[in-house]
């Protein structure tokens, strides 16, 4: 009988948590998210805090929001637990998750050196 075997794709995900969060309840949220990914035999290869920004149009009558970014490798079995608990969240406001092809990991890759050089 074959084995079956895990291939790990590479995610990005970016979501919004709602303004009227403290520092701290906006970290207990995005360690929440690693740990799922962890869980589901994820990695996280990147993360980024773009902190709080005005939206493009108001969700739930709030017209800013915490952003945050991901990029992590795991399988796709790992995506739906993943967005089942953002829905659940009362915190995330938005969410998207898209898997990376060669050229968006290219792409990411050039977005983190240039973080790291301003950095």
């Amino acid at each position: 009988m074959p084995t079956k075997i895990n291939i790990m794709n590479q995610y990005e995900t970016v979501f919004i948590l709602n303004p009227v969060l403290s520092e701290t309840q906006v970290e207990e949220a995005v360690q929440k998210f690693i740990d799922i990914v962890k869980a589901q035999k994820g990695s996280i290869t990147s993360q980024e805090n773009w902190g709080l920004k005005k939206l493009a149009y108001p969700i739930e009558n709030k017209k800013s929001g915490f952003y945050h970014l991901f990029e992590f490798a795991a399988p796709h079995e790992a995506i739906n637990p993943l967005e089942i608990e953002f829905r659940r969240d009362e915190r995330v406001m938005r969410y998207l998750t898209v898997k990376l092809d060669k050229h968006a990991l290219a792409w990411a890759e050039k977005r983190r050196k240039r973080n790291k050089a301003k950095a």
